[in-house]
C-alpha cells in the first residue's frame, strides 16, 4: 500500500498498514495483535501526533450516533462521526452543541483528543462538552469512564492526545437550540484594537480578528452573535471604526464566498454560523500549513504589538492569520488550562521550509506571554518548554502508563512532548 497523506497534504504517513475497523470488537482484535498503533481522525492534524511507524487505524465506519437523549440533553457518538454529521442529526431537534471550530468537517473524536476550539469568551474549547468516554486500551480491553463516575479522569482524557487508548465513543453535553445572525466589519486599526481589545471580544457570542500582518489593522472582524443573547452590542455601521460590510466575503481576499457561511445579518441556526464554512462544501483544497499559539487573554494587546515587527516575515508565507478567544478551562492537557485564553492562528502556504524559518521568531516573540501550542498543528517550540506549560503533566504520564502499560499508543511525538 502506498503511503498516504493528512488533509492537508503536507504530511506523509510513515505507516504502510492501515485498518478501517467497522466494529468495537475489530477494534479490540487490532490492539490485542499490534506491537505499535494510532489513529487518524479526519487528518486535519498538521504534525505527526497521529502518525505511527507500524500500524494506523481508522475510525471512519464508526461513524454512527449510538444514542440521542434530549431529555438529559446527551448525544453518544462513536468516535469516528464529524462535526458536519453530528449537526446534521441534530438539526431539526430543540438542541445544540456550544460552539463549532472554523470547519465543521473534522472529526470530534480528534478535535477533542488535541483540544480543537471555536470562538467566544464563554465558550470552552470542543472537549469541553465530552461527559464520557469509551476507549480500547493497550491490553484490548473496553473502559468506560463518565464525568459522574470518575471526573477526575474525564478531565484528564478529554484532551488525551490519542496517548491512552482509541477512543470509540464520546458522549457530548448539549445545550438548548439557539440562531445566530452573522455580521463582518472590515479595516479595525491595531489602534482602536488596543483601546478597546476587551470589549470587542465581549460583544458577541463568537468573534473573529483577521489580519495579513501587512499593515496595522485587522482586514475583517466576524461577528456572530446569539439571536437571544442579551449581552450584544446594538448593530451598528461601525464597530470600533471598522465599516459594516455591505456584501458576503470570505477571510481570503478574492476568493468565492459560497463555502462561507451567511453573513450580513441573516439570522441562520447554530450548526449554519457558528462554523466560517458551510458544512456542504469544502472550504479549500487543503493545500495549506497552520500553526496556533494560545496565551492568556490578558496579554493579547502585548502579543499583538510584539508581532507586529515581523510582519515583513510573516506576511510573504501567510493566508490569513485569526485571532480569537477561549474560556478556560480544567482538562488537563487543555492549552486553555486554568486560563482564559487567546488563540493567535496562522494559515500559511504551503512552504514549510520558508515557515519553518519563521516559526522560532513568532515563538520568541511571544515567550513572554506563556504562548502554548496547539497540540495539531505545526511548531518548533522545545520540547521541555511546552511540558513545563501542564502543571498536570506527571499525573497525565501516570494514567497514560495505567491504561497502556506496554506503550502500543506511543509514537515519536508523543514521547518527545509527552515523556521525553
Amino acid at each position: 500500500m502506498t503511503k498516504q497523506r493528512n488533509w492537508a497534504g503536507n504530511y506523509i504517513y510513515s505507516a504502510t498498514n492501515w485498518h478501517t475497523p467497522e466494529t468495537v470488537a475489530e477494534v479490540q482484535q487490532l490492539v490485542k495483535k499490534c506491537n505499535r498503533l494510532k489513529v487518524v481522525g479526519s487528518r486535519h492534524s498538521f504534525n505527526d501526533i497521529a502518525d505511527s511507524t507500524e500500524n494506523i487505524v481508522s475510525l471512519e465506519k464508526l461513524n454512527k450516533v449510538v444514542s440521542f437523549d434530549s431529555k438529559q440533553r446527551k448525544i453518544t457518538i462513536e468516535a469516528g462521526m464529524k462535526y458536519s454529521e453530528v449537526c446534521q442529526y441534530l438539526d431539526g431537534t430543540d438542541l445544540a452543541l456550544h460552539n463549532l471550530a472554523s470547519l465543521p468537517h473534522i472529526s470530534v473524536a480528534g478535535a477533542c483528543a488535541t483540544a480543537t476550539h471555536g470562538s467566544g469568551n464563554k465558550n470552552g474549547n470542543l472537549a469541553t462538552i465530552v461527559s464520557a468516554i469509551e476507549f480500547v486500551n493497550g491490553h484490548g480491553e473496553i473502559v468506560s469512564i463518565s464525568h459522574e463516575e470518575n471526573e477526575e479522569e474525564i478531565k484528564a482524557l478529554a484532551v488525551s492526545l490519542g496517548a491512552a487508548g482509541i477512543i470509540t465513543k464520546l458522549t457530548l453535553d448539549l445545550i438548548p437550540y439557539f440562531q445566530v445572525r452573522q455580521d463582518v466589519y472590515e479595516n479595525l486599526s491595531f489602534k482602536n484594537f488596543h483601546e478597546n481589545d476587551e470589549a470587542i471580544f465581549s460583544s458577541g457570542y463568537s468573534v473573529s480578528l483577521f489580519t495579513d500582518w501587512k499593515s496595522e489593522c485587522f482586514r475583517q472582524v466576524w461577528l456572530k452573535r446569539s439571536i437571544t443573547d442579551k449581552d450584544t452590542i446594538n448593530l451598528t455601521s461601525q464597530f470600533y471604526g471598522a465599516q459594516l460590510a455591505t456584501e458576503k466575503l470570505h477571510p481570503l481576499p478574492g476568493l468565492e464566498t459560497d463555502p462561507c457561511t451567511d453573513q450580513l445579518g441573516i439570522p441562520g441556526p447554530w450548526h449554519d454560523r457558528l462554523a466560517h464554512f458551510r458544512i456542504n462544501l469544502t472550504p479549500s483544497s487543503g493545500q495549506e500549513l497552520q500553526s496556533e499559539y494560545i496565551i492568556p487573554r490578558k496579554y493579547v494587546g502585548d502579543a499583538v504589538k510584539a508581532l507586529s515587527p515581523l510582519g515583513k516575515d510573516i506576511a510573504p508565507l501567510l493566508l490569513v492569520s485569526e485571532i480569537r478567544s477561549i474560556a478556560a478551562d480544567d482538562l488537563w492537557m487543555s492549552m486553555n488550562y486554568k486560563q482564559e485564553s487567546i488563540g493567535i492562528h496562522f494559515t500559511w502556504k504551503d512552504d514549510w521550509e520558508g515557515v519553518k524559518q519563521v516559526l522560532p521568531k513568532i515563538e520568541t516573540a511571544l515567550e513572554a506571554f506563556h504562548a502554548r501550542p496547539h497540540w495539531g498543528k505545526l511548531f518548533t517550540m522545545d520540547p521541555k518548554r511546552v511540558q513545563s506549560f501542564y502543571e498536570k503533566l506527571p499525573e497525565f504520564q501516570n494514567l497514560v502508563q495505567k491504561y497502556d502499560p506496554e506503550g502500543k499508543f506511543r509514537n515519536e511525538f508523543l514521547n518527545k512532548y509527552i515523556f521525553g
